[in-house]
């Protein structure tokens, strides 16, 4: 019997407790930190049982990474215009890395990641899933001559999730990951540094 027959055998899933679940580990990634965060924990305040969790989740790094990326979707359509979609690239990047549940994830989520390799491909097949489009929109970009040449798409996206979440994990508590600083990514990389 194969893992999909398997899976579909039996009474199907609740869904309101895949929903208390990824409520409560939201809340307690922001409350108590990811170090701190247990899968009993979770359960106990989602009003579950840990082999419910175990159940939807091989362990924390699984239901931490659908919790902190979960709410990741597909940038809109092109404008029609590079300047443009880079700018929605940076400001959708800001949006996910400014949420506090991301920040709160990010530290223990990248030393998981360097230690699972099949945790790391998810995240990257999510992030790579997002940016799907605006790597399509690159890449014809750079065929039509409205970019450089040398611009790989995939090096850009690097960049400015990169961007994105190193400054997330810079940030002081009390400070804010405002606009400003999706204003000024955006200026960077539209304009380049060197005149």
């Amino acid at each position: 019997m194969t893992s999909e027959v398997a899976e579909s055998v039996g009474r199907p899933r609740d869904a309101r407790i895949d929903s208390a679940v990824l409520a409560a580990a939201a809340e307690m990634l922001v409350d108590v930190g990811y170090r701190k965060l247990t899968m009993a924990a979770i359960a106990e305040r989602a009003g579950t049982t840990k082999t419910a969790l175990y159940r939807r989740w091989s362990g924390k790094a699984e239901l931490v990474h659908d919790v902190a990326f979960s709410r990741m979707t597909r940038l809109p359509p092109s404008s029609g215009e590079v300047a443009d979609d880079i700018r929605t690239l940076v400001d959708s990047a800001r949006e996910l890395f400014a949420s506090p549940v991301t920040r709160a994830a990010l530290p223990g989520l990248i030393s998981d990641m360097a230690a699972d390799p099949e945790l790391a491909v998810r995240v990257h097949a999510g992030f790579a899933e997002v940016f799907g489009a605006l790597r399509e929109r690159l890449v014809v970009a750079v065929e039509r001559g409205e970019v450089h040449p040398d611009v790989d798409p995939d090096r850009l996206i690097e960049a400015v999730g990169g961007a994105a979440m190193l400054h997330a994990l810079l940030l002081v508590d009390g400070q804010r990951f405002d606009a400003t600083w999706a204003a000024q990514l955006s200026a960077l990389v539209v304009h380049g540094v060197v005149r």
